[in-house]
């Protein structure tokens, strides 16, 4: 009946209206096999949402583990985050025989990531004391959860950085920015259907069920992986070749001639600052709605479905914009400006006694929001910053940096929060005031990045 046929020709006719930077495609790469190719965020999404959003409420929550310990152990993969920088770089300069350059790497971290993923449920339920486990040291909880964080946010950052080098493989330079656009976009789909399913999932919490649902997730990741990277590179005698004669500078040199690019540094650190300031409330959120408003574990594992759609509306946005010509600074401000109210919403709701809930779903709404427009118009203003031919190091260089403050402000947030517990609370009392004060904070730190993105948005191209 040709239905394949009929939904294609619609999806190519109707998707660059409606899906954000899907005018990418062309002949040579139809949107299907861009799309295809974006399952990897798919998994970088369910990584991020079960991490950052599902399990930091779990381990605080119901398995009562302080939350300075759990924000260090979210923490561990961003200390992979600083290597994105030299995995571009490999990706950038790889030797092969069969003239592959990304899918090894892609490969390579798909395996990291399971590997985490297979001791991560039972690391957690040692750590916690759970059961049996409550006679087995401490050092053997704690080593494990470690090992098993680190291990998946070193799969994840390898994936993401050698599959957005890819992507960028496919295009035309002029498209490049999109692609990884249309590649984020795709992300955040992730982040929004794996939300609901683990909220569906973990409606009615038991640590079995917690365990099922990391084992599927690691098994999903290497399946889509898979099929995201199946015939994306052909596989090249030539190509080989061509690698084996290439002389290459080192990592040093090329990073060195990246920073000295014009303004290259004074965005990076304006990324660090931006990414820092909205990071610190990705550990928070979930407990704080479980805690300060009485929220569920469905509930609150929702929220980050509401987060990530904000996100994927600053996406839209932001690519409607830059699409028309806009300079990408300004709106990297904006973005900024509007996670300053969204905190401060996030604040009042635990001080009313009357839709507190409905103040506290609008402010991270705003959140997400403001990432979206921010991190699309940092992701492009890097990209025009970048020489053609070290794409990969330059990515690099952006994943590393926005990983590095997200993992930085995520151990600190915890810390601090943890810190204030025992003292008198700032902007209301009980356990919202140690919450509050670092939303404080993280206000306080977007309008510093603000400052500091002033000089750039007065530039040229920025």
């Amino acid at each position: 009946m040709g239905y394949r046929a009929f939904a294609l020709k619609n999806l190519a006719r109707h998707a660059p209206k409606y899906l954000p930077f899907a005018d990418v495609a062309s002949e040579e790469v139809p949107l299907s096999r861009l799309l295809r190719l974006s399952l990897f965020q798919i998994t970088v999404g369910m990584t991020m949402t079960l991490l950052a959003g599902t399990l930091n409420r779990v381990m605080i929550v119901e398995l009562a583990v302080p939350a300075s310990l759990v924000s260090v152990m979210l923490a561990m993969p961003m200390l992979f985050a600083p290597f994105r920088t030299l995995i571009g770089f490999k990706s950038d300069t790889h030797k092969s025989a069969l003239g592959l350059r990304r899918a090894p790497w892609i490969w390579k971290g798909t395996i990291y990531q399971f590997g985490g993923f297979a001791i991560m449920p039972f690391a957690l339920l040692v750590l916690s004391g759970f059961g049996e486990s409550v006679d087995a040291p401490r050092w053997i909880g704690m080593s494990a959860a470690a090992l098993a964080f680190l291990l998946v946010g070193a799969g994840v950052h390898i994936v993401q950085t050698a599959g957005l080098a890819l992507a960028t493989d496919l295009v035309e330079e002029e498209d490049q920015p999109k692609v990884v656009g249309l590649m984020y976009v795709m992300l955040l789909f992730g982040m929004v259907v794996s939300a609901l399913t683990y909220g569906a999932l973990l409606a009615d919490y038991t640590p079995g069920r917690l365990i099922q649902v990391i084992q599927g997730t690691a098994l999903m990741s290497v399946v889509l992986n898979m099929a995201a990277m199946w015939k994306q590179e052909a596989v090249s005698r030539e190509r080989a070749r061509q690698m084996e004669e290439a002389q290459n500078p080192s990592f040093k040199e090329a990073m060195s001639l990246l920073l000295a690019r014009p303004g290259m540094l004074s965005l990076l650190t304006v990324i660090a600052l931006g990414t820092f300031g909205f990071g610190m409330a990705d550990v928070l959120l979930e407990p704080y709605g479980g805690q300060a408003l009485h929220l569920t574990v469905g509930e609150t594992t929702k929220l980050t479905a509401l987060f990530a759609f904000g996100t994927l509306i600053g996406f839209g946005m932001a690519s409607r914009v830059l699409g028309n010509g806009a300079r990408p600074m300004p709106l990297a401000m904006l973005g900024a400006l509007i996670g300053v109210p969204g905190f401060a919403a996030i604040i009042l709701s635990s001080l009313i006694s009357q839709g507190g809930i409905w103040l506290f779903l609008a402010g991270t709404f705003a959140i997400g929001l403001g990432i979206g427009l921010f991190g699309h118009a940092t992701l492009t203003a890097t990209m025009r910053t970048a020489p053609a031919d070290r794409i990969g190091l330059a990515l690099g260089a952006w994943g590393a940096v926005q990983a590095t403050a997200a993992g930085v402000g995520v151990a600190l947030a915890g810390v601090v929060r943890d810190g204030l517990v025992a003292l008198p609370g700032a902007f209301g009392a009980g356990v919202a005031g140690p919450y509050n004060t670092v939303f404080a904070l993280e206000a306080v730190l977007l309008i510093v990045a603000i400052a500091f993105a002033v000089p750039l948005a007065r530039r040229g191209k920025r």
